[in-house]
This record gives C-alpha cells, sequence and structure tokens, in this order.
C-alpha cells in the first residue's frame, strides 16, 4: 500500500506523520512519534530564532530518526491600524468584563512566515524534512533548502493548490479535508466553500499529481489509516488523536474539553488568527460568528483574543481559548505518544 513511497519520502517504518500542533507541543511529542517509527513534527511558526535553535538540538541529542519541521509561509500584510481598532470595540465589552485595558495590548503578533534569517538558523542540522502551511516561500528560499537534501512537503485544501505545489517542485502533497482541526492550509483562495472533504480530496489529487499525498483530516484509528491508503494516499497526517498524549502540552481546559460532548461540535472560525480554523465551538465563537468580516487579518486577530484568553483562562474558563480540534476526537488516548502511533499502524 504504497509503502516504498512513504519510506523514499519520509524515511519512516510507518506511514503515519503526527500533525505539527503549536501551543500544544514541543520536540517531547515529536521525539516520541519519532523513536516509534512515525514522522514526528516540530511546529517552528512561533518560536523565538533561540526558541527554535534549543529544540532542534534537543531532537538531535535524542533522537537519530527523521524530524518533520512546520513553517508557515503567508504573506505578513501591513499592520492596519483602523482595522485594529474596530476589532477592539467589538471586543471591548469582554474587555470591560476581564478588567483589560486596550492601551496595555501589543501592536505585533508572533507568527512570522519563513525567511532567509530562519533559515540561516537552520541550515547547520541539514532537516531531513520541512513542510510548510499556506503554500510554499518563494523560489530562492526553496532552491536554498532542496540544496540541503531536504525533503518539502506542504499542504493542499483543493485540487488547484495541489497542482500548483507540485509545479513549484514539493517531494509530497498533504492532502487536507474539510475535517482537519487548526488553521486551513488554504492559500489560492480564502473562500471556504472551496474546502471538501477527505474522501473527495485525496482521490482527485492522487489522479492528477505523480508525487506522494498524504492525507490529513478526521483520521483518528487505524482503520481511518488503511481508508486514506486505500483511497491512494502514501501516508497519513493525524494531529487531533495526539492532543492527549502523555507527551502534549495540551492544556488542562482543553484536555477537558476534548474529553467532554463539547468535542463534537467543531467549526471554522477566523476570530483566533484571522485565517480560518477548525476548534470546538465555545462562546467566543458564538457570539463573535465564526466567520467574523471585523477580524483582522492573520495574524493580527490574535492580539486582542490573545489577552481575553490569557484574563479568561486565569479564571478558569474556555471561553476565550483556541481549542482547536478535528471533527473526529474519537481517537484521543490519554497514552504514550509512542503506543499510539504504533495502534495507528496495526492493520
Amino acid at each position: 500500500m504504497h509503502y516504498k513511497d512513504c519510506k523514499q519520502l519520509l524515511g519512516t517504518e510507518l506511514p503515519i506523520i503526527q500533525a505539527p500542533m503549536a501551543g500544544v507541543q514541543d520536540s517531547v511529542l515529536a521525539i516520541a512519534v519519532s523513536e516509534a517509527g512515525g514522522l514526528g513534527s516540530l511546529p517552528c511558526a512561533m518560536l523565538s530564532p533561540e526558541q527554535l535553535v534549543a529544540e532542534i538540538k534537543l531532537i538531535k541529542a535524542a533522537s537519530t530518526k527523521p524530524v518533520n519541521l512546520n513553517f508557515f509561509c503567508h504573506e505578513m500584510p501591513a499592520f492596519d491600524e483602523q482595522k485594529q481598532l474596530v476589532w477592539q470595540a467589538r471586543l471591548k465589552p469582554y474587555f470591560d468584563k476581564l478588567g483589560i485595558e486596550a492601551a496595555s495590548l501589543p501592536a505585533g503578533a508572533s507568527r512570522t512566515p519563513f525567511n532567509h534569517a530562519t533559515a540561516d538558523l537552520i541550515e547547520a542540522f541539514k532537516p531531513e524534512i520541512i513542510s510548510f502551511h499556506f503554500g510554499l516561500p518563494g523560489n530562492d528560499l526553496m532552491a536554498r533548502i532542496k540544496s540541503w537534501g531536504t525533503k518539502v512537503l506542504s499542504t493542499a485544501t483543493t485540487l488547484k493548490e495541489a497542482l500548483w505545489l507540485e509545479a513549484q517542485g514539493v517531494d509530497g502533497v498533504i492532502a487536507q479535508g474539510l475535517e482537519a482541526g487548526g488553521h486551513r492550509g488554504m492559500f489560492l483562495s480564502a473562500d471556504i466553500t472551496t474546502q471538501v472533504g477527505l474522501a473527495a480530496l485525496v482521490p482527485q489529487i492522487v489522479s492528477q499529481v505523480k508525487v506522494p499525498v498524504v492525507a490529513a483530516g478526521g483520521i483518528a484509528d487505524a482503520k481511518g489509516v488503511q481508508a486514506a491508503l486505500l483511497l491512494g494516499a502514501s501516508a497519513v497526517q493525524v494531529g487531533t488523536a495526539y492532543l492527549l498524549c502523555n507527551e502534549s502540552n495540551t492544556s488542562q481546559l482543553h484536555r477537558a474539553a476534548l474529553k467532554s460532548t463539547e468535542a463534537e461540535h467543531t467549526a471554522l472560525t477566523n476570530i483566533f488568527t484571522g485565517r480560518p480554523a477548525r476548534g470546538i465551538v465555545n462562546q467566543a465563537i458564538k457570539e463573535l460568528g465564526y466567520i467574523s468580516e471585523t477580524a483582522p487579518d492573520f495574524p493580527y486577530a490574535s492580539i486582542e483574543m490573545g489577552k481575553l484568553r490569557a484574563a479568561a483562562e486565569k479564571n478558569n474558563s474556555a471561553d476565550f481559548s483556541p481549542l482547536w480540534s478535528g471533527q473526529n476526537p474519537t481517537g484521543c488516548k490519554e497514552i504514550s505518544a509512542g503506543e499510539l502511533t504504533r495502534q495507528l499502524a496495526e492493520f
């Protein structure tokens, strides 16, 4: 079932990639998955230069297995003060309730797209695999990464995106179905009606591209993995199922939501960051609207929402927390990530 493709692409024993999940994991989860025979992933988009180097050094010290470094490569829009003020006005009732001063807000956001400065930091480590979200970096950066012998993956949410990625020279395409938790990797269109489910997306992409395809979205157990491989995928990427694992940093509030019936209702929303992402529906999503026209462009919506989240979480409330989760939380298990990885491959 495409194991040859998987071994050539990933260099792993098992066709399992642990999805990079910023905010709920670090190198510990990535190491555990890679040591179990899958491909662990380190989300790098929100790490400082010092943190990035430190995390890679921890990985290299703990494992000789391949690990995927994941970066964002969004177009960084200019900071729009007027749009930010409109957003702050919309959120004022919540600020007042939680005792937050708008004047105390920072004027920047902590998600920087991949650039040459980042490449300078990681070049010495010769990463085996780098994956991107929101498209790809420029041709000069792609050529530089390829010169290291690094394999490049990126996310496609439509056939059009998959074909574009292949034309730019990726080694594999991650087909992200609508079921997937966290940010949509969409980049050729902002229209969420273009987004389709995994069972429809994977066969379309497999039939049109020559590079290996990785299926992502709603895969929670070995049967789901097998189904994705039967659809033509060479490997799968699993995120939500790892959220309760011993090695994840998922907060207690997020863990509680995942274990409750609330996890049955997820939705795409742009209110937390400015880009559509799937999470468990909470008070903020219900009251601010799933897709808000008022929310500033990614990543600036997170400035205010981050403040609200921090204040609410101090009161043991997840009302303003982005509780990222896919549509199938049934695979979440409070076990080691290594054990989960092996279970996913038992078919």
